[in-house]
């Protein structure tokens, strides 16, 4: 009868386990329609070209000053130019810091997964959102986060790693896997970070099975012949889990984005999705 007793026990404790974890899952995706309102296409925004008209006046118009360049409004020009296309996405970072968590510095969204959420950092604790939830909850699934360790919250870094765990229903980071695919791979280029500033946007040049050491503990990434050694190591090693974009050419001095996450089974490796940054002049 013991024995019975506590195995209902724990049955009993799983199942409440998995509900919670559930329902914060649910919260987080309702935070998402939220904030980003229907499902978004990433489609390339139209773009309008004024035309300027010659006068064959002999009057000298006076000189306007320039208006001062909008970092956000400059930013997807860039990236227009680039040949990215640009989500009708709007996120108020200001409000989510106010009303949800302080602790939310960032969103990221990569079309074709389910990746579309706010990035955190703690300000003590560089695993705290591994285990903890927006709402300061114990549990999965926990966040999208980088450590303030490592990197600085503007994107600065020449590497900046953002990091989610491998959810089973695809949620956080559990969908990046789909960049095994290479057919995957190269339908969905793109990573977008939104800050207060500007839209961040980066093309994804590699996505591969790694070790699990810390890659910015053991690379300095802000060294360019480091960086360069370690993307020529990536480009040319013998590893069937890997896509890599041969067409891209990096010399080491570039910024970078690391999308990582576990891999079921495999608690020695982690999935990484990498891009560079294209929009920055």
């Amino acid at each position: 009868m013991v024995l019975a007793l506590g195995a209902c026990v724990c049955i009993g404790f799983l199942i409440k386990t998995t509900i919670d974890s559930k329902r914060k899952a649910d919260e987080m995706s309702d935070l998402v329609k939220v904030i980003t309102g229907t499902e978004i296409s990433a489609t390339s925004s139209e773009v309008s070209q004024s035309s300027e008209s010659t006068s064959s006046s002999d009057s000298v118009e006076p000189t306007a000053t320039p208006e001062p360049v909008d970092p956000f409004e400059e930013s997807i020009r860039l990236a227009q130019e680039a040949g990215a296309p640009v989500p009708d996405l709007e996120i108020d970072l200001k409000n989510l810091q106010e009303t949800v968590n302080a602790d939310i510095y960032a969103w990221i969204y990569v079309p074709g997964t389910k990746v579309n959420y706010p990035i955190l950092q703690h300000p003590t604790d560089d695993s705290y959102y591994l285990n903890y939830n927006l709402d300061g909850s114990k549990g999965y699934p926990g966040c999208i986060y980088s450590e303030k360790t490592y990197n600085n919250k503007d994107f600065t870094d020449h590497n900046t790693v953002l990091y989610g765990h491998n959810m089973k229903n695809g949620t956080m980071f559990g969908s990046i896997h789909r960049y095994e695919d290479e057919e995957f791979f190269n339908e969905n280029r793109y990573i977008y970070v939104y800050t207060q500033e500007k839209l961040l946007v980066y093309k994804i040049f590699a996505a591969y099975v790694h070790s699990n050491e810390h890659l910015l503990y053991n690379h300095n990434f802000d060294l360019p012949e480091m960086a360069a050694l370690y993307f020529e190591t990536i480009r040319t090693e013998r590893n069937m889990n890997r896509i890599y974009d041969d067409s891209i050419e990096l010399s080491g001095e570039e910024y970078f984005i690391t999308l990582s996450t576990c891999i079921n089974n495999k608690p020695e490796n982690r999935f990484l999705v990498q891009g560079v940054l294209i929009n920055e002049e």
